[in-house]
């Protein structure tokens, strides 16, 4: 008995373990059924997603970035963003090529004047070119700065030169031979002085009349001053909306220097609009030499047929139809009337006809008529037909 009892205890011990391992089966079966069918829903619910896409929230720098504003926001770098925009509507000064080599040449003549007027070494470069709303520069300009408001004669407009305190300063120390090394402070409180003002005009001056030699080539204009400023708000002549070009040039003497900008804007330069749309090579501005005697040289060798046009005279299509053998067109031209010379539907000049030998030939008796636009080929042939008689 006690044999059989524990063979009974044995397997049910056997069969207790195997309910226990099969319930643990169960258990971990139904934990992945839950982890898919949770996963089934998450991927087949789609307001799970909108739900998940409503809770994403932007940052600062997100938003900053959306609306396009930076650290440097307020300068006058490209805008990004809901401010690029907005700011679309300005012309990129690279619309206007010929700008860039006209400042070029203008830097290369203000090293010379600037140097002779200071009898100092003075180095003048071209920091930046861009386009600015006339609004956003006043109210950027570092004050206590003097603004001159010139106006281009031949252009009937305004122009804009800022001169920087460190530059003033740095000028006035130079010309009233101040020693090198020993930079002057802005004495806060203290407006400028009339010695000051006079120094500075002079130095305006010089580089307006600089800037009249490199728009030259271009356009003769004459760039006159007319009042000094201090104050932004007196040198307003534009509407602040308005679009310009901002010139930035450094002009260092050794130790000393400072930073000159020239705002010019569209309305102002809106008269040499279509010449400042041109591309030329190195400083050829207008006219180039090189191509048009090119062009003169293949006008000579080029080939054309001329007709002599003896007399001309409108019929119906059927009386042309109608014509046999032996019909007589009459011409309504006598031996001493004028034979036309044409190439193409162009008139060229009259002639007389004559026989040279075999051959039937035309006597030109009127000089070429000029058509509307005269090229060089035409001008030396001109002057050699005159030169030949």
């Amino acid at each position: 008995m006690a044999d059989e009892e524990d063979v009974d205890q044995d397997a049910l011990a056997a069969e207790w373990g195997a309910d226990f391992s099969e319930d643990d089966d169960v258990e971990a079966t139904d934990d992945d059924m839950a982890s898919k069918w949770a996963s089934m829903v998450d991927e087949e619910d789609p307001d799970t997603e909108e739900s998940g896409t409503t809770e994403r929230v932007l940052n600062q720098d997100e938003i900053d970035s959306l609306l396009g504003f930076n650290a440097d926001g307020m300068g006058h770098d490209d805008k990004t963003g809901i401010r690029a925009i907005i700011n679309s509507t300005i012309v990129s000064y690279e619309r206007l090529p010929m700008l860039e080599i006209i400042f070029d040449r203008l830097v290369r003549l203000l090293t010379t004047s600037l140097r002779n007027f200071t009898s100092d070494n003075v180095e003048v470069a071209l920091e930046s070119l861009s386009s600015v709303r006339f609004g956003d520069y006043l109210n950027s300009i570092p004050l206590p700065a003097i603004l001159a408001v010139f106006k281009a004669e031949e252009w009937d407009n305004y122009g804009l030169v800022t001169v920087g305190s460190n530059l003033i300063y740095s000028m006035v120390d130079v010309l009233l031979g101040g020693g090198r090394g020993s930079m002057r402070l802005r004495i806060e409180g203290r407006p400028y002085t009339t010695i000051e003002l006079n120094l500075i005009r002079r130095m305006i001056e010089v580089v307006l009349a600089d800037a009249d030699q490199a728009f030259a080539p271009l356009s003769p204009v004459h760039f006159n001053v007319e009042r000094l400023e201090t104050n932004p708000r007196f040198a307003a002549i534009a509407r602040p909306a308005n679009a310009a070009i901002l010139v930035k040039l450094r002009i260092d003497m050794e130790d000393r220097g400072g930073n000159i900008e020239v705002l010019l804007p569209y309305a102002t330069i809106e008269p040499i609009r279509d010449m400042l749309l041109q591309m030329f090579m190195g400083e050829k501005f207008g006219r180039d030499p090189i191509w048009e005697g090119h062009l003169a040289s293949e006008m000579w060798n080029s080939a054309v047929e001329i007709d002599a046009v003896l007399f001309e005279q409108s019929m119906s299509l059927e009386r042309v139809l109608n014509f046999k053998v032996g019909d007589t067109l009459v011409l309504d031209r006598t031996t001493n009337d004028p034979v036309t010379l044409r190439c193409g539907e162009t008139i060229l000049t009259d002639g007389k006809a004559g026989r040279v030998g075999d051959r039937v030939a035309v006597r030109i008796t009127n000089r070429l008529r000029r058509p509307k636009m005269t090229y060089a080929a035409f001008e030396q042939a001109d002057r050699v037909a005159v030169e030949g008689t």
